[in-house]
């Protein structure tokens, strides 16, 4: 059992870090102001053009080459097929535990005494959906980064941005509500240990339950899941917290960044 964490030591470290982005976003909401959000707007749509980028340039692309030697002839099926049950899994988590942010949780005016428990509660209901939100992104950095370290480091930081975000939506309303900013960190760092749990259960999966073949169809699921939680979730709150040129920006930003990064990691 050591050897097998040894051996996968590195995914693992990235799957925590980018995990543990929440934590940043939880005390970045001791220093921001909430009405000057632009910079999350910028970074969201960073991380969602990463990510859309990644997923059908680099991952597909490494699905099929997995596949193609167990479907000769269907492997492009057998891609449609996976990205296709990636994006069924993140309608159905989407579906059953939503994670939308209210947006009075970042209203300027500081609560009176009788709300805050609805927004402890928010905030409490918002950790337990991230959470769960999490698990299948930390299994999603952990299979990239087995293939393509170089690649998992991309999706690992990718999802690392939009964290922070999560982190702020977890603390805002728990320090807010207490006044305890220990009690806000600790439910950030509950939300974003789901990551590396995650990527843990997919390396027992992968090592003892996972035929070499589903990893090829896991790889396209990973990219119909980035997919799916870019236009779902990410690029709505980038368009939230700015306009839409912010948003823009990040993406297209995104975009020119990690394709510049792959050729460069190619020379």
């Amino acid at each position: 059992m050591f050897e097998m964490f040894e051996t996968y030591k590195l995914p693992l470290l990235m799957t925590l870090l980018a995990g543990l982005a929440t934590v940043v976003g939880g005390f970045l909401t001791f220093f921001i102001k909430r009405t000057n959000l632009r910079g999350l707007s910028i970074g969201l749509g960073f991380s969602a053009g990463v990510m859309i980028f990644l997923s059908f340039t680099e991952i597909l692309k490494t699905s099929s080459q997995l596949l193609i030697k167990f479907f000769p002839n269907h492997a492009q099926w057998m891609v449609f097929a996976g990205f296709a049950f990636g994006v069924i899994v993140a309608i159905l988590i989407d579906y059953f535990m939503p994670d939308h942010i209210e947006d009075d949780l970042f209203n300027t005016q500081e609560p009176c005494s009788h709300s805050h428990h609805r927004i402890k509660r928010a905030g409490l209901l918002t950790a337990i959906a991230i959470s769960v939100h999490n698990f299948p992104e930390g299994m999603a950095t952990f299979f990239v980064s087995t293939q393509n370290l170089a690649l998992g480091a991309s999706v690992a930081m990718a999802i690392a941005i939009h964290n922070i975000p999560e982190g702020i939506a977890v603390a805002l309303p728990i320090y807010h509500a207490t006044g305890k900013k220990r009690l806000a960190i600790w439910y950030t760092f509950l939300s974003g240990i789901s990551e590396p749990i995650g990527a843990i259960l997919g390396l027992i999966a992968m090592h003892y339950f996972l035929p070499q073949a589903a990893i090829g169809f896991l790889f396209a699921a990973v990219g119909g899941i980035m997919v799916y939680i870019s236009f779902d979730t990410i690029l709505p709150l980038s368009r939230e917290y700015g306009d839409g040129h912010y948003s823009v920006f990040g993406i297209i930003s995104g975009i020119f960044f990690i394709w510049v990064s792959l050729l460069l990691m190619k020379v």
